[in-house]
């Protein structure tokens, strides 16, 4: 049975597991494991040197930075990028140079030679590269799983992110420990870790030589870049579907995500928690995740999405504020895990609808200005930043919760085609 033929045959699969039953999504699925348990181990990795070199938490923020800066500047040339060239060679390429980067660092590292400039270099490199291929990468998962499988795939697209980040990080930390203990530095126990970090970049890479299908390029060339970068840019304006899916994803980076910064000073000074206390809150919102990422994967045929899109949004909002003034432990865990489900349900079923509710021609373009997203979120984190500083952490993420509700619903009012929408799928008069 060849690629189409499976695809056909997979297409009406009701099942949880229907887009993994495909060959070309199941290696693209493994190579997007790989590379995010390596890039979630690789925040831990390289967090523990940076803070150990240079005892500035500050300094980690530059390191983050310099990794989000290029997906708010490079992200519409990776979609341009996406619909013009053929988008196997853009997913494939990008593991490998994110491999030999990581090669670098290994022996600057074990050679005692790194320094803090280094992981601004790498941060800005590998920044790059995402932003360069992430959008190829999200639009080719149409062309292998078809339209009927959007929600099932992107479900799992999710998971995969939330599995690495709970599994992710522990491993690195427990690898660390574990090498870096006694009289072993702690370079070289940091060193070990991007070893593996590069093991799985070029993991990544293979997987992608297994893929049949080649996607294609969805333009013919004959526009230039600059002009198919501003026809994105309209598309998404003219479009009150497409332009609406972006700003309710918008909103989640800007308010929702608040609680991933600010978890541990909210454990530390409302909680009175130690690590292990941390620990089990990121996992608890993890395993949250996970289950919502499933359940979508289970049910990706319920109608009225339009309304889960906006009711998960704001049912975030008001869990993250009720979260916030918790003081009850057993109660916070149950909050934060409700939170992980909700923001999984969110982005999961908003991304799906946006692939669905786009021109195949556009796909690459409108992935990559949702991707912008994800670099506005310091534009929320700072004023939330500065309440807890002046206030509370908890005051800073109530307020962050409430913005979030109350903007969800304010936005819901005036977007009656995002409200119409039922399955999804383009048949629909939504857009």
């Amino acid at each position: 049975m060849n690629s189409t033929d499976e695809v056909v045959a997979e297409q009406h699969d009701s099942s949880t597991f229907a887009s993994l039953k495909i060959a070309d999504y199941r290696y693209l699925w493994i190579g997007m494991v790989a590379g995010a348990f390596a890039m979630n181990m690789q925040m831990i990795a390289q967090g523990w040197l940076v803070y150990e070199m240079t005892g500035s938490a500050l300094n980690l923020s530059y390191v983050t930075l310099a990794f989000m800066l290029p997906q708010v500047i490079l992200s519409p040339i990776g979609g341009v990028l996406a619909d013009r060239l053929s988008k196997k060679p853009i997913i494939g390429w990008a593991p490998v140079g994110n491999g030999i980067a990581t090669v670098f660092m290994v022996y600057v590292i074990m050679s005692d030679q790194v320094t803090f400039e280094h992981f601004i270099a790498i941060a800005l490199f590998n920044g790059s590269i995402m932003a360069l291929s992430f959008p190829a990468r999200t639009a080719f998962i149409p062309e292998i799983v078809s339209e009927q499988l959007i929600f099932n795939a992107m479900a799992f697209n999710t998971a995969s992110w939330n599995l690495s980040r709970i599994v992710g990080p522990s491993l690195a930390g427990f690898m660390i420990a574990i090498f870096a203990s006694g009289n072993t530095s702690s370079n070289f126990g940091v060193g070990m870790v991007y070893i593996v970090l590069a093991a799985l970049y070029f993991i990544s890479a293979v997987t992608v030589l297994l893929i049949k299908e080649s996607g294609q390029p969805t333009r013919d060339g004959k526009s230039t870049p600059i002009d198919d970068l501003v026809e994105g840019l309209q598309y998404c304006l003219r479009s009150p579907v497409v332009g609406g899916l972006i700003l309710l994803s918008i909103y989640p980076f800007l308010f929702g995500l608040s609680i991933n910064t600010f978890l541990p000073a909210f454990n530390t000074d409302i909680l009175k928690g130690g690590a292990d206390d941390l620990g089990f809150l990121m996992t608890s919102m993890g395993v949250g995740a996970i289950l919502g990422s499933l359940l979508l994967a289970r049910f990706a045929s319920a109608p009225n999405k339009g309304y889960w899109v906006i009711g998960s949004c704001a049912a975030w909002g008001i869990s993250l504020a009720l979260f916030a003034v918790s003081t009850n432990y057993v109660f916070v865990v149950i909050l934060i895990g409700l939170i992980g489900f909700l923001s999984a349900v969110n982005m999961s079923m908003n991304r799906s609808l946006m692939q669905l509710q786009v021109a195949p021609s556009m796909r690459g373009r409108i992935m990559s200005i949702d991707m912008m997203a994800h670099g506005l979120m310091p534009l929320g984190i700072l004023p939330i930043g500065y309440i807890a500083e002046h206030y509370n952490v908890s005051t800073g993420l109530a307020i962050s919760g409430i913005v979030l509700f109350l903007i969800t619903v304010i936005s819901a009012i005036f977007m009656p085609k995002i409200r119409a929408i039922n399955t999804g799928y383009p048949d629909e008069s939504t857009s």
